[in-house]
């Protein structure tokens, strides 16, 4: 199998966190399927990320399909720990940038938006939360 690293960035409460554990779910890596609110996210494993509800710290996993080995890496959102985030964009074959329906486009997008343009990493964009704005 090919290997290819995947990084989710994101602006704050987006629901990175929330797509990682899905994927991971729906790949089979993961028999459960983790939340935030229920503080039992399996890439949101320090005390402070638990009770904040928050991703502090750039987390990985593994997922596989019928041919290729995925390392998932969960990053920061909150602009706070954007070094996290930004640290692991060296070791990125693409990754997804999440965006809320629901806030839009945040400065910290922008933000992002920018390194992965710097770092030359291919972005796929992820529109999530737009069950909310479809009223």
């Amino acid at each position: 199998k090919s290997h290819i690293s995947v990084g989710l960035l994101a602006h704050v409460d987006a629901g990175k966190t929330t797509l990682s554990e899905a994927l991971l779910y729906v790949s089979g890596a993961r028999r459960t399927l983790g939340r935030v609110d229920h503080r039992d996210a399996f890439l949101d494993t320090h005390d402070l990320e638990r009770s904040r509800g928050i991703t502090i710290f750039s987390k990985q996993a593994l997922l596989e399909t019928d041919t290729k080995a995925v390392t998932l890496v969960d990053t920061p959102g909150h602009v706070d720990f954007s070094t996290e985030a930004e640290r692991i964009m060296p070791i990125l074959d693409c990754a997804v940038l999440v965006i809320s329906g629901t806030d839009g486009i945040q400065a910290h997008t922008l933000t992002l938006w920018r390194l992965l343009e710097q770092y030359r990493v291919p972005v796929f964009l992820f529109i999530n939360k737009i069950d909310c704005c479809m009223a």
